[in-house]
């Protein structure tokens, strides 16, 4: 389901350097491909370029000289990058079927009219997806020229070419610049299929300023929404409440002292009735119930989140794991790390496995 922005080959390769651009945290695994078969040979987690400004090109480039130096292997250079939320759109449309080319060209030009608001200067990808079969037409169809379903990404020019050219600028190789937002559903498909074939299910991916929501029906998007609440926020609520540290406030918020619990719980209601809300939107608009949620993003590593929030849902919770159905390769001391950590690399495993 990768919606690249931009694509150096079409060739593609048997393994991937994968970053995501957190943040509070960057991200980073390293991929390999056999067949149906993917090995994860390295994983790393930095700290981030913590700055509300858009970050120079020199800047990110001597980030992305830590990051994969991070991975301990310098083999390979291909590097697909998910960017976040606030520097990307992602939506679902209705639009003319034409060559991918032209439809890219009609959205730079059009964009009020197919995204609702003027984009200039932005680059577009698109795919269109295929007729849902079995489900009867809403209404009449409209004269003129029939439309299509199509998922479009979207960035600024000059975002995506300063990314390129950091990445160039560290000695690498932009293969894919990505959606974030993407990044959970793909993992998702290969760490669960059962799961994503079958049932209606919610992922929710708990970023650091952002939380993304997106409803799964048998594996199709149906809705995908981002809530202005991240796990930043839930630790400066419990900074507030109890006059600690953030870093301290951090380590409650995923240890979960009892004594604390009726803070967390005030911190994550916010969260929870926003993502409550869009899941009796699907409901009420197609008449069916979210099965299940799947928490990730650091925050879930918090047992006590992930029973809260399902509280606050009503809705089966739980925590999974991006890497569950991938054959880890890792040096022994990230081995012995690498389940704890798991939850915060949904986003780039994504990424990776829609590069490969």
């Amino acid at each position: 389901m990768g919606l690249p922005y931009s694509s150096s080959q079409a060739k593609r390769h048997d393994q991937i350097v994968a970053i995501d651009l957190g943040g509070r945290t960057t991200k980073a695994v390293h991929l390999h491909r056999r067949g149906d078969k993917f090995s994860l040979l390295s994983y790393a987690i930095v700290d981030g370029l913590a700055d509300d400004k858009a970050p120079s090109v020199n800047l990110l480039t001597d980030h992305f000289k830590n990051v994969h130096r991070s991975l301990g292997n310098g083999r390979c250079r291909q590097v697909a990058l998910g960017v976040g939320v606030a520097d990307t759109l992602f939506r679902q449309v209705e639009v003319p079927l034409m060559p991918a080319g032209d439809l890219r060209l009609m959205l730079k030009y059009n964009s009020k009219t197919y995204l609702q608001q003027d984009l200039p200067d932005y680059v577009f990808d698109c795919c269109y997806l295929p007729a849902r079969p079995g489900r009867p037409s809403e209404g009449p169809k409209p004269a003129g020229q029939p439309k299509h379903r199509a998922f479009v990404g979207g960035a600024k020019r000059q975002t995506i070419d300063d990314l390129q050219a950091a990445i160039k600028g560290a000695g690498l190789l932009p293969e894919q610049v990505v959606p974030g937002i993407i990044g959970p559903v793909n993992a998702f498909e290969l760490a669960e299929p059962e799961i994503f074939a079958k049932e209606i299910v919610a992922l929710v991916d708990v970023g650091f300023k952002n939380s993304t929501i997106t409803i799964l029906e048998c594996g199709e998007i149906i809705l995908n929404r981002v809530v202005a609440i991240g796990g930043d926020r839930l630790t400066a609520g419990l900074v507030d409440a109890l006059g600690t540290s953030y870093a301290e406030a951090e380590q409650i918020k995923l240890g979960m002292p009892g004594e604390v619990q009726q803070h967390l719980e005030t911190v994550l209601h916010p969260l929870g009735r926003e993502l409550r809300a869009s899941i009796d939107f699907y409901e009420n608009q197609h008449d069916k119930t979210v099965a299940q949620v799947f928490f990730s993003g650091g925050s879930a590593r918090g047992e006590f989140v992930v029973q809260a929030l399902q509280a606050e849902l009503m809705v089966p919770c739980k925590a999974w794991s991006p890497i569950k159905s991938l054959h880890v390769a890792l040096e022994p001391q990230k081995m012995g790390e690498i389940d704890q950590v798991a939850p915060q690399l949904a986003v780039v495993v994504g990424v990776a496995t829609s590069a490969l």
